[in-house]
């Protein structure tokens, strides 16, 4: 029978099974990233028919610590009109919240660990899923200073459109979570894991994992989400006057959030490190304990990193008018509604005389609703008719030159004409 930690059993660790447990984290959130990195180009490459990196280590593993390298030795250029101590400081807040995190994140069960007993996790609270939300939200501090630092105005509008993202975002992340809490009667990550011992809630709360699954993507600024970063339109976003190893760490920041929102769905809605259905019952449950559930856990990570992946090959970005409506005027009054649903059920369920027909009834209403809400499009207001009556283009000071007299011309522009101008020889004479 699996033992699943609980909160009481945290705390009693010896500080050197803390720094290993930290040491460690560090270094597989980091391998992970290169990793990550090497695989995104690899799938990207075979979706695209392309080869991919190929050269640096067998099958081009060696790729990611090259371009580590690569940006370590590029030269550190700071702007002029940088604000230079927020300018150094922001990708620092940006990257420490990421590794933070993955504190609470359960990697496993009670395993023993140099003859000592410890669960697979640095530490557990109460109110620990809380805890990952309001880190995460400081991250986005290092994008906005960043961007408004930098003394530019493309960055300062990449900074501007994270901030507004990440806010809309999280709301409909938030809620998606209420569902869970409801369920598992708790926010502890390690009593989460084991509430899912029978069912995993992206079974039976499908519409909370779909929408925490959209919610991850937005959050972590990744395409088709990637409105903050569109080259077409700000360069490079809130990053691009950064260089060098400063520019390598809000790369680094991207990566591991993805890794975070990933941990963080696997935990709340995959049963977390628990083996899937059929293999936790092979032999009295032996791949439900020891070390064997970490590669239940890092394989159940590196799906939804895949889907990250699969989503930037294949989906085109969104226009952001249209990113923050979806956000504001869909996933939120969906997340709400649902929200509302599951209380009453859970209610009902809990002091009984439930009528499960009615409960199917409910639940098949709800689900059309949900899908009616996602494929009925706004109507878009048509746009006025132009006015025919002169409109002066330098009107309250704008910079915006007249259009031609005759209004736009096709074809090439007109040659440049200078006049005539004479020139005096040293002697005073005209030439």
């Amino acid at each position: 029978m699996v033992e699943y930690p609980t909160v009481e059993d945290f705390g009693h660790d010896p500080w050197w099974i803390i720094v290993i447990k930290v040491v460690t984290i560090f270094l597989v959130l980091v391998l992970l990233t290169l990793f990550n990195i090497w695989w995104e180009r690899r799938v990207v490459a075979r979706m695209q028919h392309r080869i991919g990196p190929n050269v640096n280590g067998p099958f081009g593993l060696l790729q990611s610590l090259a371009d580590g390298v690569k940006l370590a030795l590029k030269e550190d250029i700071i702007p002029k009109a940088a604000d230079k101590a927020v300018f150094l400081i922001a990708p620092v807040l940006a990257v420490i919240p990421a590794f933070v995190t993955f504190s609470v994140i359960p990697f496993g069960p009670e395993v023993s660990m140099f003859g000592h007993e410890t669960p697979l996790q640095l530490t557990d609270m109460p109110v620990a899923v809380l805890f990952v939300i309001a880190i995460a939200s400081i991250g986005i501090y290092g994008i906005v200073l960043g961007g408004w630092s930098s003394g530019s105005t493309y960055s300062l509008l990449g900074g501007l459109r994270s901030s507004a993202q990440m806010i809309s975002y999280e709301v409909a992340m938030g809620l998606a979570l209420v569902a869970v809490f409801l369920y598992a009667g708790s926010m502890s990550t390690s009593e989460i894991v084991e509430a899912q011992k029978d069912f995993w809630y992206a079974l039976i709360l499908v519409p909370s994992f779909v929408i925490y699954a959209i919610s991850m993507v937005g959050e972590t600024n990744r395409a088709p989400f990637d409105l903050p970063e569109a080259e077409g339109e700000l360069v490079g976003g809130f990053h691009t006057e950064y260089s060098s190893l400063k520019f390598a760490l809000f790369f680094l920041a991207e990566y591991i959030n993805m890794a975070t929102v990933s941990a963080l769905a696997t935990t709340l809605f995959l049963g977390g490190w628990a083996a899937p259905w059929g293999i936790e019952k092979i032999n009295d449950g032996m791949f439900n304990e020891g070390y064997w559930p970490l590669l239940w856990f890092f394989g159940k990570v590196l799906f939804f990193i895949f889907i990250f992946i699969w989503l930037r090959g294949s989906l085109p970005r969104l226009r952001y008018d249209q990113f923050m409506a979806f956000g504001w005027k869909r996933l939120i009054p969906i997340s709400l509604v649902w929200i509302v649903a599951v209380a009453t059920i859970r209610s009902i369920s809990l002091e009984g005389g439930l009528n499960r027909q009615y409960l199917l009834i409910g639940i098949g209403v709800l689900a059309v609703l949900f899908l009616a809400l996602f494929f009925i499009g706004e109507q878009e207001e048509e746009p006025e008719p132009a006015s025919a009556e002169p409109v002066d283009a330098h009107a309250g000071g704008f910079p915006v030159p007249p259009m031609p007299a005759g209004g736009p011309v096709r074809g090439a522009a007109q040659p440049l004409s200078f006049p005539a101008r004479s020139t005096v020889a040293a002697s005073g004479e005209e030439i």
